[in-house]
């Protein structure tokens, strides 16, 4: 199994991009390299963030990952360097202000969301310490109403041994007459 440099990779992986925007077939049959090794470097060099175009024909038919990794790659170049950038990608430097401008957007919305779940987490604890207190109030209730049937019980219970012994009391009264 031939082993390739990452120079080569590199090199033959660009061919996938425009200008050349070659099939994964018809490169594997120029360079001699099977289709399995191209679409297995893609897709390290997908998940590795670097842009590489997939099975989408169109640059915003690309995953967000390559979007994104195409926003953050040129980050930091000149207007002039950005559209040399774009060129070589076949892209527009509108795409990728305009992807620049998705993820921002995405951003805040997360931290968005991020706070509205605080918010419900912070409204969920109160009501769990509000119910928290109605529970003790009611546990509290009962307990004064089982303290209170419990009293109710042993005094039935011992009117019931007083009846007895008077039932016995009286029935040997009349044995003696």
């Amino acid at each position: 199994m031939p082993r390739y440099s990452d120079e080569r990779k590199a090199a033959v992986l660009a061919k996938l991009s425009p200008p050349h925007s070659m099939t994964v077939a018809a490169l594997a049959r120029e360079e001699g390299i099977s289709d399995q090794t191209l679409y297995n470097w893609r897709t390290q060099a997908r998940d590795e963030g670097r842009p590489v175009p997939g099975s989408k024909a169109k640059s915003d038919q690309w995953s967000a990952e390559a979007k994104l990794a195409t926003v953050i790659e040129p980050a930091a170049l000149s207007e002039e360097e950005l559209s040399q950038y774009c060129r070589e990608k076949g892209l527009y430097p509108e795409q990728v202000r305009r992807w620049k401008e998705e993820s921002l957007q995405g951003f805040q919305r997360s931290a968005e969301r991020d706070k509205q779940l605080r918010k419900k987490s912070q409204a969920d604890q109160k009501q769990i310490r509000n119910r928290s207190e109605t529970d003790q109030k009611q546990i509290k209730k009962l307990e004064r109403e089982l303290r209170h049937k419990e009293k109710a019980l042993a005094e039935t219970a011992a009117l019931l041994v007083l009846r007895k012994k008077l039932d016995a009391l009286w029935e040997n009264d009349n044995g003696d007459d």
